[in-house]
């Protein structure tokens, strides 16, 4: 069983919904009939804006509609984040993942960034849902959610064979990124796929890329070159993982947990 993933990294027009969803919607239907699953970077329709309420929108608005539209349209599942606003007026950085067929699995970021006013702005999340599509199950971080191995970590009663990282992550920071992405993909025994986009921000950052797709022996299955804009499918070979690991099943020694 093979899954098919686009990693799409470009630059975000900051604060600029219109615009972005447009961008993105033109790389998704560029990968129509090559990819099962595009995935966008962390707030896609307006970059990493904490500080600006009115560009939120309600899952009933236009971005999810869009998307949702746009997967009937090319038969390609769409993931990433946006500002989520509900009818109690909080504000969510919410993961979305999109279907064909309409079904969507929303996710919200469970680590605010405070450095960045993340947590002035949004309510956590506290789901650590499996998305599940065409036979392959997969989790979602947001960015931050990536430097809390608990909150990746792949339990025997809920496991997942891919990660799915949506990010907006600055140069100035990037090692980490590279880091800690093999990081999660080893102490997992799974597959991961990671998008963080390129060009300059409306706060002063800069971000070079670094988007990647690692198999389970971290060999890169895409992977771009820095500040790169661009597009990337990476193929998943989900028989092959799970052959791995049978023949090392050390997730089976993994010490068991409860999240509060």
């Amino acid at each position: 069983m093979i899954l098919r993933i686009a990693l799409l990294q470009y630059p975000i027009v900051w604060g600029d919904t219109d615009t972005n969803l447009r961008l993105a919607c033109n790389r998704i239907r560029a990968v129509a009939g090559k990819a099962d699953v595009a995935l966008l970077p962390e707030m896609f329709t307006t970059g990493f804006c904490t500080d600006r309420p009115e560009l939120a929108q309600t899952i009933g608005g236009t971005t999810i509609a869009v998307l949702k539209a746009l997967s009937r349209e090319t038969g390609v599942a769409v993931a990433g984040s946006f500002i989520c606003k509900e009818d109690d007026n909080s504000l969510h950085n919410r993961g979305f993942f999109v279907r064909p067929d309409g079904e969507t699995t929303y996710i919200d970021k469970a680590h605010l960034y405070a450095h960045g006013g993340e947590d002035r702005f949004f309510s956590k999340g506290n789901m650590a849902d499996v998305i599940e599509y065409k036979g392959v199950k997969m989790r979602m971080l947001i960015c931050y959610d990536l430097r809390f191995p608990v909150w990746a970590r792949l339990k025997k009663d809920n496991l997942y064979d891919i990660l799915l990282v949506a990010a907006n992550w600055p140069e100035i920071r990037i090692q980490y990124w590279d880091t800690l992405i093999k990081a999660r993909a080893i102490e997992n025994q799974c597959y991961i796929a990671a998008v963080n986009p390129v060009g300059d921000d409306g706060m002063g950052l800069h971000y070079n890329g670094h988007s990647v797709a690692y198999d389970t022996r971290l060999q890169p299955i895409a992977q771009f070159a820095d500040n790169e804009e661009g597009t990337r499918i990476a193929e998943f070979d989900i028989d092959a993982l799970h052959h791995f690991r049978q023949t090392l099943p050390l997730w089976k020694d993994a010490d068991d947990f409860t999240l509060n």
